[in-house]
């Protein structure tokens, strides 16, 4: 199933420079930004990059259901590699979904078209049911795309792992099979939080050890950087969020091997919350379109990278204008900056906008470190 044709460009000259440019190889751009470090341009990557709004991707899921995409290895590392070979971003982030370690715990779960699980986890006998986890063994099938990927992307990009964030798994286990409330909120974690707090705790201390056990596994793996997705850390308020979601990432990134590459948080919808994230343990801090990367960038101090912002959005506008918005992003990023989206690419996104994305990031990211 993968294709040893990489990197392919685009007919919009979407792919990176050429190994070596500035004296960096091209694998190694990514990585360079995530640790502050001088790069040739600014490299980028896009939240969902696999997914929906590439044709190649849609024929896959006219054979395949979502969860065998992601437990077939080969089947995975396919669609890991579509948007390496179709834009020529800087690196690929694995093809899965940060609710696959919850069944191993014995919560069923299917995806129509969204995640739906067997039953809620809001009680004392519900979390005491829950199954430790043997990664390595319930979730093989992830670390052995990681092996496939690193085989197939050596010389091209790095891989980026994931898992969510511990809050974030908490807050579909709450809900269990239950819809969002109106509005996208998952009001039933937050009303756990203040009515039974220790209820809550318990259950993140078990999700903080699934979650440092699989980002570690999935380093062992091969995954050269990794992100925690704190999807729904923005629902709560500072307090709040300093109780429940970030000391439970701060003993995640603290579980995780010393060799480790980069880590990223990103917390979505947590421009009210940057002033903490300091303190997280991560090396690079996701910034969502509301936040500007200035502002961003005051807020949190000059010692980790950003990565952002794009609003997705964006990408429905004209070429010229989408061209302004990369070039205001590019203009107000100082320090280790790694260009993505606020949050992840819309399906109904033209490809040819995310390719014209990749080389505008490129050619104007280039120009201005020249200029300086």
């Amino acid at each position: 199933m993968p294709d040893s044709k990489l990197p392919g460009s685009s007919p919009h000259g979407g792919s990176p420079a050429a190994p070596g440019a500035g004296g960096v190889p091209r694998e190694e751009v990514f990585l360079r930004a995530c640790r502050g470090e001088s790069v040739p341009y600014t490299p980028l990557w896009i939240m969902r990059q696999a997914g929906r709004y590439l044709p190649e991707y849609r024929a896959l899921k006219d054979q395949y259901d979502f969860l065998t995409l992601c437990k077939t290895p080969e089947l995975a590392t396919e669609v890991t590699l579509q948007p390496i070979r179709k834009l020529g971003v800087d690196a690929a982030i694995l093809f899965s979904d940060i609710l696959v370690p919850l069944e191993p715990m014995g919560v069923g779960l299917r995806f129509d078209p969204g995640p739906i699980l067997s039953h809620g986890i809001d009680n004392e006998a519900a979390i005491d049911a829950l199954l430790p986890v043997d990664v390595e063994e319930s979730c093989g099938f992830v670390m052995d795309a990681i092996r496939l990927l690193r085989k197939e992307l050596a010389g091209v990009a790095p891989l980026i792992g994931f898992a969510g964030g511990p809050f974030t798994l908490a807050a579909y286990l709450v809900d269990g099979p239950k819809k969002p409330a109106k509005g996208g909120g998952f009001d039933a974690v937050v009303r756990m939080a203040f009515q039974r707090p220790d209820l809550l705790e318990r259950l993140m201390s078990h999700l903080t050890t699934v979650t440092a056990d699989y980002l570690s596994a999935q380093i062992r793996a091969g995954a050269q950087a990794v992100q925690i997705f704190e999807s729904w850390g923005g629902i709560l308020g500072p307090r709040e969020f300093s109780r429940f979601a970030l000391p439970f990432v701060q003993e995640v990134i603290r579980r995780l091997p010393k060799d480790r590459g980069p880590v990223i948080y990103f917390v979505l919808n947590g421009g009210h919350l940057l002033n903490l994230l300091d303190d997280s343990g991560a090396d690079v801090i996701g910034i969502d379109w509301r936040t500007p990367l200035d502002e961003a960038r005051r807020r949190l101090g000059n010692r980790l990278a950003l990565q952002g912002n794009l609003d997705p959005r964006a990408l429905y506008a004209p070429p010229e204008r989408l061209r302004q918005h990369v070039d205001d992003i590019l203009q107000r990023a100082t320090g280790g900056h790694v260009f993505n989206l606020g949050h992840g690419i819309l399906p109904d996104t033209p490809v040819e906008s995310a390719q014209a994305l990749v080389e505008f990031v490129h050619t104007l990211s280039r120009t201005g470190i020249e200029e300086r």
